[in-house]
């Protein structure tokens, strides 16, 4: 029996397990106590990774779509059949009309991560889409506003914080986001043993609400008057001192002079808060030695999600938080390229042919991406690849996309399952097992509670004739570009870059010493890095960006809006956005995927729990279970995000048995969008729930 050490990489806390293989079968799965960040904690996914790598139905072989089934063919003819296809509609239609999806998973996978970028430059398209605009473009939206560089997304510091203050966060489900913090029970516990205190504000008593000191009611997509408010309150009692970042930061004026009006008797009004609760909200955050305000998808897929983002990073600012010990604070990672000037990103650029939806990073809002299939003209999109992705399921009116790729002219997805959106590809390219690949997490080793760094080495070799994610890529990139008559892009392997990475980065490290040390290296905590690390023209903190100005206005007309019921959605520690529900043990245990709506809501539509409800929204209809709960607040009703049918239209999907069920995006609306982001509104969408029979 051999023991292997290795990151998990299904959610962001990216925790350290210990895994034993006994005649090439993953015997035990559990946490690595000598891990440098996660301490040996482990939640139920991780031990899961054993089921995803022998799941029956991980597609193991290229195949190809015929009618309703799919057939096996070799690498060849798959990767020649791609290249074919893709640069026959580009010199018919041109470069735009090939669209490109990047599902969640990619950032998991540092093979996806450097294989995805040479493949889209060689594809010319600006039609890309991604997950971004589902989830934090918000947050990078503003870091790029503020800081000049889209990944400056400031951690809290909870090892050393005194007062966590959480808007529209559940850690407790989702590990953290936007924040790399294995093991938040522990860490909570520790806050709250040195005196600290956590206070969350949501619509829903969520696990992380149920742990917290206090918790607060909020209308959902009311948070960015409640936000505001709170600085109007520091302005107004000369609370507001943004310390030794005062003399880097513009626009302080301007902030001024834009809260005047968000009282916190106007905020109180639109979001059900009380006053007097937001006063001392704000009195709380500037009298804690040391606090940080985090605000995650709540915050976020709303419709004022990037004013919301705008209000966080001020608060964090003005009560002298922001870039200190114990407020929040960026990384040091190993491997800078991801914070490189670079890599700092782009707004508006270039726009969406139908609605004229700003670009962000390279990739335009995923709400669009069904009118640009369906509608006439140049740039129309007619060919597809998907990356680790599954729209259908994960994004706006899934039922509309769902018809309109069956309009494309050639799919493409980079997958090993057959789900609600692969099953429309003429073409799926599965890599291998994770299990099968190293790994480094480029991507949330950025966000992480702690600067460590950490290589896992693969458990298993891969088998004859499969492929690495990376290699997958560069085999649609070199048969496009012999199609083209291009040069194929150099790839080099995931090994090769991040060792590359490690030798110019800030320690002195390379992958040698990486592999020397299974359980990670610390390289310290957090620590200050601003003035220096600003990317703004001005070299300042940019207080005051026009456009969070320019939306202010559409934040004070919305403030009377009142809708009967709204709808949000919900995690599970046991699930991550729409993947894992193939994995029986995940899945199994009491059903989550129920509607949850407050008994007095329940009472006056003379429905009872355990009945079946309707579900409405603009744009469809769902039926489901409804239970009673006041864990959300009336007015409101909360729907898991990510689960499906397990069949649609006749075609069997990659799940286990008892993970069927409604799909949320079957109800959220492609119309509803944050203006100023692109960004599409997840909560507070306005729903009917009617009983049936």
């Amino acid at each position: 029996m051999a023991t292997h050490y290795r990151a998990c990489h299904l959610c962001e806390a990216i925790c350290g397990l210990e895994i034993t293989v006994e005649d090439g079968k993953v015997t035990g799965i559990r946490g690595d106590r000598a891990d440098v960040l996660s301490h040996g904690h482990i939640c139920p996914k991780g031990v899961a990774l054993k089921d995803l790598h022998e799941d029956p139905e991980r597609l193991r072989h290229p195949v190809k779509r015929v009618g309703d089934d799919f057939v096996e063919i070799s690498w060849d003819e798959a990767f020649e059949t791609v290249g074919t296809r893709l640069a026959e509609i580009a010199r018919v239609h041109g470069r735009d009309a090939i669209g490109a999806y990047l599902g969640n998973p990619t950032v998991h996978s540092v093979g996806m991560l450097t294989g995805g970028g040479p493949l889209l430059r060689l594809l010319k398209t600006k039609s890309v889409y991604s997950a971004t605009s589902v989830d934090q473009l918000p947050h990078q939206l503003m870091a790029y506003w503020m800081y000049g560089h889209q990944n400056y997304l400031f951690i809290p510091d909870i090892d050393r914080t005194d007062f966590l203050l959480v808007f529209g966060g559940n850690p407790m489900a989702s590990n953290g986001s936007l924040m790399t913090v294995p093991d938040f029970p522990g860490r909570l516990a520790a806050l709250k043993a040195r005196g600290g205190r956590m206070v969350v504000v949501d619509p829903r008593r969520t696990e992380t609400a149920r742990v917290a000191d206090d918790h607060h009611f909020i209308r959902p997509g009311t948070d960015a008057l409640v936000l505001l408010a709170m600085i109007h309150v520091l302005f107004a009692e000369g609370l507001a001192d943004a310390g030794r970042l005062a003399v880097f930061t513009a626009g302080l004026d301007a902030v001024r002079a834009a809260v005047e009006p968000f009282t916190p008797e106007f905020a109180e009004d639109g979001s059900g808060l009380p006053a007097a609760t937001i006063r001392r909200l704000a009195r709380d955050l500037a009298a804690a030695p040391r606090a940080a305000l985090y605000g995650r998808m709540g915050t976020s897929t709303q419709a004022f999600g990037t004013l919301c983002q705008w209000a966080i990073q001020l608060l964090n600012l003005l009560t002298g938080n922001l870039d200190t010990e114990g407020g929040t604070l960026l990384s040091h990672p190993a491997i800078e390229a991801g914070m490189a000037p670079r890599a700092a990103g782009g707004f508006a650029r270039w726009t969406s042919r139908v609605r004229a939806l700003p670009e962000f990073a390279g990739s335009l809002p995923v709400a669009a991406l069904a009118e640009e299939i369906e509608t006439g003209g140049p740039g129309q999109i007619r060919a597809l690849l998907t990356v680790a992705g599954n729209p259908v399921s994960s994004t706006p009116n899934g039922r509309r996309l769902d018809a309109a790729f069956e309009r494309l002219e050639f799919m493409v997805s980079v997958d090993f399952f057959v789900n609600e959106t692969t099953r429309h590809a003429d073409i799926i390219l599965p890599p291998c097992s994770p299990l099968e690949r190293g790994h480094y997490d480029l991507a949330f080793l950025t966000l992480a509670v702690r600067n460590v760094a950490r290589w896992s080495d693969p458990l298993f070799e891969k088998p004859e004739g499969a492929l690495h994610d990376w290699e997958v890529l560069a085999g649609i990139a070199e048969a496009f570009a012999a199609a083209t008559g291009q040069d194929a892009p150099h790839m080099m392997s995931p090994e090769m870059l991040v060792d590359m990475g490690l030798q110019v980065g800030p320690y002195d490290l390379d992958l040698g010493r990486l592999r020397a040390a299974p359980h990670g290296v610390d390289l310290g905590p957090l620590r200050p890095s601003l003035p220096e690390r600003l990317l703004t023209a001005s070299g300042r903190i940019e207080a005051a960006p026009a456009g969070c100005l320019a939306d202010l206005p559409r934040l004070m007309a919305a403030a009377g809006e009142r809708h009967a019921l709204v709808l949000i959605g919900r995690r599970h520690v046991r699930s991550n956005n729409s993947w894992m529900n193939n994995s029986q043990r995940l899945i199994k245990g009491p059903i989550r995927n129920r509607l949850q709506m407050h008994p007095a809501d329940m009472e006056l539509r003379q429905i009872r729990s355990g009945q079946t409800v309707a579900i409405t929204s603009r744009i469809g209809e769902v039926r489901i279970e409804v239970e009673a709960s006041e864990d959300v607040m009336p007015g409101v009703v909360c729907l898991p995000h990510g689960w499906g049918q397990g069949t649609r239209d006749g075609v069997r999907l990659s799940v286990a048995k008892g993970a069927g069920g409604v799909s949320f995006n079957d109800l959220s609306d492609e119309a509803l969008l944050d203006a100023a982001s692109g960004n599409a509104v997840l909560n507070g969408m306005p729903v009917e729930v009617r009983a049936v029979a």
